[in-house]
């Protein structure tokens, strides 16, 4: 036996399974800091959603525009509004696909979320939506880089998407965003897939 080589071999098998187990243990982290973001966002937690952010990062979410910045995320946050008798947030976050980054400092997820949202007595609705995110690593935590979120529709909860929805979420005319939307696009009842950050991975197309 050539043991100088068995112990190279040894070496560079225990680096590959390092490396794997490092990125098992980013994906879960990933996974868990996007169902953190869900969570908070069903009971108003605006602090704790922008202490999720990295300081540079960007958030555009529906036709809203894009705002950069953790401290802007912030004021976006709380622009929605604060938990109180009667509101439904509930924001269920669903199909994640994660990538990890083969250095391990960033990564790309795609999820779905679908929602109710409302208040008693008055407008509840249905809602469903898609997010291409990405996620940088800073002194071993993964935060939230850019958030993406592309709606796909909202109803009335009492007529249906069979039979009625409502457009585009515009910008909040009272926070304008630093940039315009990134993309044009429309709603339920027309399609509009958001594109996907991975290749299929069977075809590699």
């Amino acid at each position: 036996m050539d043991l100088e080589a068995e112990i190279r071999r040894l070496q560079t098998e225990v680096a590959a399974l390092r490396a794997q187990a490092q990125a098992s243990a980013d994906y879960i982290a990933v996974s868990n800091l996007q169902r953190a973001y869900g969570y908070y966002l069903d009971k108003a937690r605006w602090d704790d959603i922008a202490d999720l952010f990295a300081e540079d990062c960007s958030l555009e979410i529906n036709g809203r525009g894009v705002y950069l910045g953790r401290e802007r995320v912030r004021t976006y946050m709380h622009r929605l509004g604060s938990a109180r008798y009667g509101a439904l947030m509930n924001h269920t976050q669903l199909q994640p696909v994660i990538h990890i980054a083969p250095d391990g400092m960033s990564a790309k997820a795609r999820m779905r979320s679908f929602m109710m949202v409302g208040e008693l007595g008055g407008a509840a609705r249905w809602g469903d939506g898609v997010y291409e995110n990405e996620y940088v690593k800073e002194g071993g935590a993964w935060k939230i880089h850019k958030l993406h979120f592309y709606q796909n529709f909202y109803v009335d909860y009492d007529i249906g998407w069979n039979k009625a929805a409502l457009p585009l979420l515009s910008p909040f005319a009272d926070l304008p965003p630093d940039q315009p939307p990134s993309e044009d696009y429309k709603v339920f009842p027309d399609y509009y897939l958001a594109p996907y950050h991975y290749k299929n991975p069977v075809s590699g197309r």
